[in-house]
């Protein structure tokens, strides 16, 4: 029996996918990290980085946190400190969901509106950072979690690559993941350098972010890419970087929907077509692992609405919508002994 929510963090699913990609030669697997309690990946490292924080004393009694979050981070936090009785000031921007702010304030956080972007860059995760040191300042016994540098973001995501690898029995070929902080890729590669895995890592970056060397345009996705570089970030993280775009990351939230009945967050939609792009060069019988990171019920006014789509990329339905009985797409389940647990 779990001792509290935050006990039920981690140890999500690992489930075969045998639709979505049609009959590919090698094994697909989706790790559900929208079944953490707080509904993303983001669960993990808010937990760790808190319990450290509060283990070294560096949050005490009466400790104000405050953060710059697009949405996933600070709902985990807004759950962590909610369970320690902490106060939580989440920095938020515009492009901020009206779902997640909800959901914010009903863990208790105080939302902080962060209306115009940084003057000098353009850009609104500047500005909400610049706001957080802000109110660092003023603010007494005040901790910053920073998300985008701290180690802890990383050593939690290691957990996330040993629940794989022992779900598959020790061993995974490919492992495509999502960036934005970083924590996830960087996590799942120290671990496979620790363990002398011969995981092939790629990782999935927006077309717009500069993670990878990308050049910086406008992206629509909260939560996929970043417009600067975190700290977390190493090179030689990954094989390779695959930069998908917004319309992509759509046309894969809407294939998992339909074919897999997983309704799943936009950086998910992204690192399925990342696999698709690459299923050609994937060879037969490996075991390949995507990191879906959040669930789709918070992009029911984005990605997942129909009028949102239209507005911003057309009518471009026929590309997700795969004949209901075509057995091209959607062949029988193969079982095999390292089937996920």
């Amino acid at each position: 029996m779990n001792e509290s929510i935050l006990s039920a963090i981690g140890h999500t699913p690992l489930v075969r996918l045998s639709r979505v990609l049609g009959d590919v030669r090698f094994h697909l697997f989706a790790k559900l990290e929208s079944l953490n309690p707080g509904g993303s990946a983001k669960d993990r490292p808010a937990l760790s980085i808190i319990r450290h924080a509060i283990q070294t004393k560096a949050i005490q009694p009466g400790s104000v946190i405050i953060e710059s979050s697009s949405g996933n981070m600070g709902i985990g936090l807004a759950q962590a400190c909610s369970y320690y009785g902490l106060r939580f000031i989440c920095v938020v921007d515009l492009k901020t969901t009206p779902q997640n702010i909800r959901l914010l304030e009903a863990y208790g956080a105080e939302v902080d509106l962060v209306a115009e972007p940084d003057k000098e860059t353009g850009e609104y995760l500047q500005a909400r950072i610049n706001r957080v040191q802000e109110l660092l300042r003023v603010t007494k016994n005040s901790f910053w979690p920073n998300q985008y540098s701290n180690p802890y973001n990383t050593l939690a995501h290691v957990n996330t690559m040993h629940e794989i690898v022992t779900a598959l029995d020790g061993g995974v070929d490919y492992l495509f993941c999502a960036t934005s902080t970083c924590g996830t890729l960087r996590g799942c590669a120290e671990y496979a350098r620790q363990h002398n895995l011969k995981t092939r890592i790629y990782a999935v970056d927006a077309v717009g972010s500069v993670i990878f060397g990308g050049e910086k345009a406008k992206r629509l996705i909260p939560g996929h890419g970043a417009a600067v570089r975190p700290q977390l970030y190493q090179p030689g993280l990954a094989e390779a970087c695959i930069h998908i775009s917004d319309l992509d990351c759509v046309i894969g939230c809407r294939r998992l929907a339909r074919e897999e009945s997983i309704l799943a967050g936009g950086s998910s939609g992204a690192v399925l077509m990342a696999v698709e792009r690459m299923k050609d060069k994937i060879p037969p019988g490996a075991k390949c692992v995507l990191i879906l990171p959040d669930r789709g019920e918070r992009y029911l006014d984005t990605i997942y609405c129909n009028e949102w789509v239209k507005e911003h990329f057309g009518d471009v339905s026929h590309l997700w919508l795969f004949p209901a009985h075509d057995q091209t797409f959607r062949p029988r389940s193969r079982m095999h002994k390292s089937a996920a647990k």
